[in-house]
C-alpha cells in the first residue's frame, strides 16, 4: 500500500517536473539531492522526506497537501500560481523539541486510562496511536510540546519509544497495573489506572486536545487506528525504524490537519 503511494507520488513529481520544463539535474539541485536520488523518487524506489516535500511545494508553487492528494488533478493549480501562502510559510518553521516531560507523560497516560482504558478495544497498540495523535495534533495546532515523546515508525504505526520504561516505573510506583487479556481471539495488553491523574500539570488547552482525540479515535480497534495512522503525512514520510519528526505535521493533508482553518470540518 505504501509502496504504491510512493510510485504514484513519484509519477506525479515527474509529470510536474516535465510540465515545468525542468531536467532531473535542475530539480535535484533545487531540492538539494542528487539526480540519482530524484530518479529513485520518481520511480517510487526512494521515500521522500518532509523537507523534500516542502522543497517541491515551493518549486511547483503548490501547498504540500495539494501535492500529496493523489486523487486530485494538480495541473489545474498552474492556472493561477501562488508564490507563498500563510500556510506554506508556517510549514517552513522549525521548532526545537524540548526534553521529554516524564511527569506530564505519566499524568496524560493516567488521564487517558481513566477516560477510555476500560473500553474493550483500548489495549497497548491503541494507546500508542492515541498518544501519537495527542502529541502531534497539539504540536501542529500550538507549535509547542504537550508530552513530546519520541515516536518510532514501526509496521503497525507510531510507537512511543519511552512508553515501556515509563510504564514499568509506574507499575513499581503502583500508579497503574498491566493486564494480559484477549480482544476477540487476539492477545491484548491492557493498563488500568490505580490512581487519579494530577491535572494540575496540564493546561486547559492540553486537556481539551486530549479529549478531542479520545472522542474521535478511542472507539477504533487496533487495526483501524493503525490503518488511520498510516495515512498521516508524518508516518508516510518517515522510513521504517526512524524517529517521526514533529515538524512534519506542518505538511499534513486537510483530512488530518488540526490547524484553526480546518477545525470545524474535522471535529
Amino acid at each position: 500500500m505504501i509502496d504504491q503511494f510512493y510510485k504514484k507520488l513519484g509519477t506525479r513529481i515527474k509529470n510536474l517536473r516535465e510540465h515545468r520544463g525542468l531536467s532531473q539535474e535542475k530539480l535535484a539541485a533545487l531540492m538539494g539531492i542528487s539526480r540519482v536520488s530524484l530518479s529513485q523518487v520518481e520511480t517510487g524506489d526512494r521515500k521522500i522526506s518532509a523537507e523534500e516535500i516542502a522543497s517541491l511545494s515551493r518549486t511547483f508553487g503548490v501547498t504540500s497537501d495539494v501535492l500529496l492528494d493523489l486523487k486530485k488533478d494538480i495541473e489545474i493549480v498552474f492556472e493561477e500560481e501562488k508564490k507563498t501562502t500563510g500556510y506554506e510559510t508556517k510549514m517552513d518553521i522549525r521548532i526545537s523539541v524540548p526534553q521529554k516531560n516524564i511527569k506530564k507523560f505519566r499524568e496524560v497516560l493516567l488521564y487517558i486510562l481513566t477516560k477510555v482504558g476500560s473500553k474493550p478495544n483500548v489495549g497497548e497498540a491503541v494507546l500508542y496511536k492515541l498518544l501519537y495523535f495527542i502529541d502531534f495534533n497539539y504540536y501542529e495546532k500550538y507549535e509547542e510540546q504537550l508530552v513530546g515523546a519520541t515516536y518510532i515508525k514501526n509496521t503497525y504505526g507510531p510507537t512511543p519509544k519511552e512508553f515501556i520504561k515509563i510504564v514499568s516505573d509506574m507499575e513499581k510506583r503502583q500508579e497503574l497495573m498491566k493486564v494480559e487479556d484477549k480482544y476477540f481471539q487476539y492477545p491484548q495488553r491492557k493498563y488500568l489506572p490505580l490512581r487519579s491523574p494530577d491535572l494540575s500539570v496540564l493546561q486547559a488547552q492540553e486537556i481539551k486536545m486530549i479529549d478531542e482525540v479520545l472522542e474521535r479515535l478511542s472507539d477504533m480497534n487496533a487495526n483501524k487506528i493503525s490503518d488511520y495512522s498510516h495515512n498521516d503525512v508524518p508516518w508516510i514520510t518517515t522510513r521504517n525504524g526512524d524517529v517521526i519528526k514533529y515538524e512534519s505535521v506542518f505538511y499534513r493533508t486537510p483530512a488530518y490537519s488540526v490547524r484553526q482553518d480546518n477545525e470545524d470540518r474535522i471535529q
